[in-house]
């Protein structure tokens, strides 16, 4: 047998076949010039013809997506549009470079500059490259590249999976993704962890693995085995047998002596709220309201805006709903509020700092969830992503209160906020760590990169104690601010123990995972998670941290997770 270990994302024990991704488009061949019957205007004509197709063809996607892939797929149609990218190879086409020549090499140009640019940025490098490929394909009029078709289930596998491709994989065909690249945070995770599918990422060698090559794969572990033996047979039936037991969740999450620890949802719209409360969840802990704005070349008005928040509102009445205001800027940019030209958008002007460079925006988004809080049961808290000090967190409350917003609060996802969290929570009612952007910025690891993986997990001892001061801060001089978590590591049933010891007091994750988290937290008692967090805050690595918590744990492979 053949073991590829790489970072397990999203768990599960299953046997499959292996289906590769198609080759990749080829390149153009370099200086390859226009066809002596075709004229520069007609080829850019006919570059624009084929962005506008590829747009048009991922929005339509776009349409038949929810949550996660909706926004991936829509954020990646807008990069068809892109006007540097469409620039570039008009210009080079004005030199007499065939179009699908001209469009390879602004590709190539644009990812470059994005990648060089690190953090979020260098995530949308991958885009460029995707809708790069898919327009020279539109030229050719050839298939684009795209999951490969299969009459029965498979497991997945490519060297990465692009993002349009990643949002609309069908969880019926698909048994598992496993990539070569990729980290933790990729899209090719996020969306695995929403579809409830097992994934590996950074498992280097198993993009040369043949079609048809049996494998297992353990997204627990992070492991990918060729040709199983029984043994691992056996584990994937144990897990196909107790996978059933995760498949509801009671809508209470507790800890075994009753301790409550209210298990929330991530939600990027309507659909995703309605979803969430069929599954159980106990409200929402982070409602991503810049899906609202995607696909929009201007500000959406005020009554466009109400609906949409109403729509989440509604799926959730009498219960707590945490909206999040515009996290636009990094890898969500909004044409009529963020500068694409920055040269470190991960640390340029995102979040509650795009009320500097464009005020109002944030006003009229206040209005808009108070409008649709008035038409609405729901309890609705308010958060602004990006705060670094207590100054800001008390202009944002002053902000929320001349709107009418009863409960406002803040992100902790830079390590400022944590480190001053007692100041802050004197200036607003609660705090939600974001753990991906805390743990990127702790780390000074971007979240997307698979050979940084090892350093850009929660588990890091760092982080942890980051956590572990904003919860101090929180109940410094009784204040009592409720803390909770927001971050893909509430998602993770362990680390969900731990958080809970740490004294995190809900926890929200994609909807899929509630009932995993519920099962293993309801196994422990308070003391036994708080002795668990200091086991882990004791470790000198994340390794050792996540290995000695899950020794503790025996649950956790009991259940396959």
């Amino acid at each position: 047998m053949q073991n590829f270990p790489g970072v397990g994302v999203s768990p599960g024990r299953v046997i499959g076949t292996v289906r590769q991704m198609p080759k990749p488009i080829s390149e153009p061949p370099a200086g390859e010039q226009l066809a002596p019957d075709t004229t520069a205007e007609e080829a850019t004509a006919a570059l624009k013809a084929a962005a506008q197709a590829v747009h048009d063809e991922l929005k339509d996607r776009a349409t038949h997506a929810t949550g996660d892939g909706k926004a991936v797929l829509e954020a990646t149609a807008l990069m068809a549009k892109d006007t540097m990218l469409i620039k570039g190879a008009a210009k080079l086409v004005a030199r007499g470079v065939s179009a699908e020549r001209a469009i390879w090499e602004s590709g190539s140009s644009v990812s470059e500059m994005l990648h060089n640019l690190g953090g979020y940025m260098a995530e949308r490098a991958t885009d460029v490259l995707d809708v790069r490929a898919r327009i020279v394909a539109e030229l050719r009029g050839v298939p684009a590249p795209g999951i490969p078709a299969s009459n029965t289930p498979f497991v997945l596998v490519a060297e990465d999976l692009a993002p349009a491709d990643t949002a609309t994989l069908d969880p019926n065909k698909v048994l598992a993704l496993v990539t070569a690249g990729g980290g933790p945070q990729s899209h090719t995770a996020i969306i695995a962890r929403s579809l409830g599918l097992p994934a590996v990422v950074a498992a280097v060698g198993v993009d040369e693995l043949r079609d048809g090559t049996e494998v297992y794969v353990d997204g627990a572990a992070g492991s990918i085995t060729a040709d199983p033996d029984e043994s691992l047979r056996s584990a994937a039936e144990a897990w196909a047998a107790t996978a059933s037991l995760l498949a509801e969740f009671t809508g209470t999450g507790a800890t075994a002596d009753g301790h409550q620890v209210p298990l929330l949802a991530n939600v990027g719209g309507g659909k995703d709220a309605e979803a969430a409360a069929k599954l159980g969840a106990q409200g929402v802990g982070l409602f991503r309201t810049e899906f609202c704005f995607l696909e929009r070349d201007t500000e959406p008005s005020v009554e466009e805006q109400a609906a949409a928040y109403k729509s989440v509102f509604d799926a959730f009445p009498g219960k707590k709903v945490v909206l999040r205001t515009l996290d636009a800027g990094a890898d969500k940019p909004l044409p009529f509020l963020t500068d694409s030209t920055e040269p470190n958008p991960a640390l340029g002007v995102r979040g509650y700092r795009t009320d500097f460079t464009t005020p109002g925006v944030l006003d009229r988004q206040l209005e808009a969830i108070a409008l649709a809080q008035q038409q609405s049961q729901a309890d609705v808290w308010v958060m602004a992503p990006m705060i670094s000090t207590a100054e800001e967190a008390s202009r944002f409350a002053s902000m929320c209160a001349d709107a009418g917003i009863k409960t406002p609060g803040v992100m902790v996802e830079v390590p400022s906020a944590a480190l001053t969290a007692e100041a802050i929570l004197r200036e607003v009612g609660f705090a939600s760590l974001g753990t991906n952007d805390l743990t990127q910025y702790a780390m000074a690891a971007d979240r997307q990169l698979g050979p940084l993986a090892n350093l850009n997990t929660p588990w890091q001892p760092a982080v942890l104690r980051l956590v572990g001061l904003t919860v101090e801060g929180s109940r410094a001089e009784g204040h009592g601010k409720p803390v909770g978590v927001c971050g893909e590591a509430a998602a993770d049933p362990a680390l969900a123990v731990v958080l809970t010891g740490l004294g995190v007091s809900t926890l929200s994750m994609t909807a899929r995972s509630l009932a995993a988290v519920a099962a293993v937290l309801k196994t422990v008692t308070l003391s036994e998670a708080q002795e668990l967090a200091k086991l882990a805050l004791s470790a000198p690595s994340a390794t050792e941290a996540r290995a000695w918590v899950r020794e503790k744990l025996p649950v956790l492979e009991e259940l396959g997770l």
